[in-house]
């Protein structure tokens, strides 16, 4: 038979301090993780700047007093969300369209209007693409504190490019913008938008209109009307010249086969000339017995079957007999 003794309140209270210190351990360790995982939360973080991007870490205290003294940062990063922030910016070729129509861009008429030298109003849908310089990147944050290129791209960008083409456009004629002389002029808004924000790393890729700028429909149809005149005065032109060509064309070709005619008549009578002028009885004479010299020789011993004498009677050469 099996006896156990009974445990006193010594072993008892033993186990029971050694259970409290064991929790106590446990709420310790807990406790200890749990610290560090909102020190790590709240103090340290991490995050990773995506190929075509670069970051730049603002010290949120407020010390940077310039874009010198902003890092940029590309990769993996390490920083305190408590001291500095981290702005991601794409340098790849950004895109913006601004247009009448509703469904490109956004959903809002976006088209822009200015005036012409004359003051007339013109409304057109324009296109820009631009990027920035990934060494100049905190330059751009300095100059205009965005943390999100949409706000530049759609507020400080649009009131760049549509400033720049009224400024340009009072130097223009409507006929000038609307016809010919529009590639001139946008070449001219595309400077002025240069100028204002390469310092700051911005490079415009491209910059023109969608489609054709609109004017007043009666100022358009002038337009065209004086266009198809300038074509039409032109094609008159050159047809009046070609056929002035041609005509200048036969008249020397004409002149030319006269000349030639004259040159080619004067050769012969000089040759006559000489030809008279080289004749003398000695030389005749040395003509006619080089003729009857040819004709000995060309003769083939025969006698001919008619032949004529001196007087007036005529003999015929009788078949020789066999």
């Amino acid at each position: 038979m099996t006896i156990f003794n009974r445990p006193n309140d010594r072993d008892v209270e033993f186990v029971q301090r050694k259970t409290v210190e064991h929790f106590r351990g446990l709420l310790i360790a807990a406790a200890a993780m749990v610290a560090v995982v909102v020190l790590v939360v709240f103090l340290l973080r991490v995050t990773r700047i995506e190929a075509g991007h670069v970051g730049v870490e603002i010290n949120l205290a407020g010390s940077q007093r310039g874009a010198s003294e902003i890092p940029i940062r590309t990769g993996w990063v390490v920083y305190s969300p408590l001291r500095t922030q981290i702005i991601e910016f794409p340098t790849y070729v950004q895109t913006v369209k601004w247009t009448r129509d509703t469904a490109e861009g956004h959903p809002i008429n976006e088209e822009m209007g200015f005036n012409s030298k004359e003051g007339m109003e013109i409304l057109v849908d324009v296109s820009l693409s631009y990027a920035i310089d990934p060494s100049k990147v905190p330059d751009f944050y300095v100059k205009y504190r965005v943390s999100d290129l949409e706000l530049f791209t759609h507020g400080i960008l649009r009131d760049i490019v549509r400033n720049s083409l009224n400024e340009v456009a009072s130097t223009f004629t409507v006929e000038d913008i609307y016809g010919e002389r529009k590639a001139d002029f946008l070449g001219k808004v595309q400077a002025m938008i240069e100028q204002k924000v390469a310092p700051v790393g911005v490079s415009v890729q491209q910059f023109g209109f969608i489609g054709a700028p609109r004017v007043p429909e009666v100022i358009a149809a002038a337009i065209t009307a004086k266009a198809q005149a300038i074509q039409q005065a032109e094609r008159a032109r050159n047809e009046l010249a070609t056929t002035q060509a041609e005509a200048a064309k036969k008249i020397a070709e004409a002149e030319g086969d006269a000349k030639s005619m004259v040159t080619r008549a004067q050769g012969e009578a000089d040759a006559n000339r000489i030809r008279q002028n080289s004749l003398t009885p000695q030389l005749l004479e040395l003509r006619r017995i080089e003729n009857s010299q040819m004709l000995i020789e060309k003769w083939n011993g025969q006698l001919p079957q008619v032949e004529s004498g001196q007087g007036s009677g005529m003999m015929l050469q009788l078949p020789r007999p066999q």
